[in-house]
């Protein structure tokens, strides 16, 4: 029989076991179909191991990581799964099976950071969130660097854009929409799909703007439709 200091000493040890065990996620991608994510789950399931931290699911998905962020539906479901589950920690081997496109990833870093949960990227083996929650400097030096990046990118594309619009003006053409104009609901429905069908998964306003661009307000009128 255990005396009482027994059961004390249990009892603490079993408080402390539970308040320092960590939730993580695995996530994992390939590009191709002939490729395998069995490597990235094994190499991460043991580092989880060797912290003493839980895995309480795995997310693997074998698509480019150039494609849109909704349009990856495991990314989607892992999201919405550590949301819901409190889970701590989401675990890479490296930040390109988050995806491939800088303004995808940022956009993910930043909506794991805002829900408070950390992403841990094994080949730097650093992670976006300190243990009290807090940005870690060095993740936000790299995350500086892809964001100026993006910045970049964005900057190539309106050049791109105002000089077709220039050229196209040149020759005659109007650009903008007619007066008047408004889309049909039908017309809002065939062009946002995969806004609506996060709207019917129950995502935030703000999550499906970061995920897929469009503004809050466009898809505040596509859930005015449904």
């Amino acid at each position: 029989m255990l005396d009482n200091s027994c059961i004390c000493i249990f009892a603490v040890n079993k408080m402390i076991y539970t308040t320092i065990m960590i939730k993580t996620v695995i996530f994992a991608r390939v590009s191709t179909g002939v490729q395998e994510y069995d490597r990235q789950v094994n190499e991460l399931t043991a580092l989880a191991n060797g912290n003493g931290w839980s895995v309480e699911s795995v997310f693997a998905e074998k698509v480019s990581g150039a494609k849109a962020n909704s349009d990856r539906r495991e990314l989607l479901n892992m999201i919405n799964y550590v949301e819901v589950n409190h889970i701590d920690k989401v675990l890479v081997t490296e930040l390109s099976r988050l995806g491939r496109d800088t303004l995808q990833v940022l956009e993910v870093i930043e909506m794991l950071n805002d829900k408070g949960i950390s992403l841990y990227i094994q080949n730097y083996n650093i992670e976006t969130l300190t243990k009290e929650g807090k940005v870690n400097a060095m993740s936000q030096f790299l995350i500086t660097i892809l964001a100026e990046v993006a910045r970049m990118e964005r900057k190539t594309i309106r050049e791109r854009v105002e000089s077709g619009y220039k050229n196209f003006r040149a020759n005659g053409g109007k650009v903008g929409r007619k007066i008047g104009y408004q889309k049909t609901d039908e017309a809002m429905k065939e062009q946002y799909v995969e806004e609506i069908k996060l709207l019917k998964k129950g995502y935030s306003l703000r999550n499906i703007s970061k995920l897929t661009g469009t503004s809050i307000n466009t898809i505040r009128k596509c859930r005015n439709i449904l």
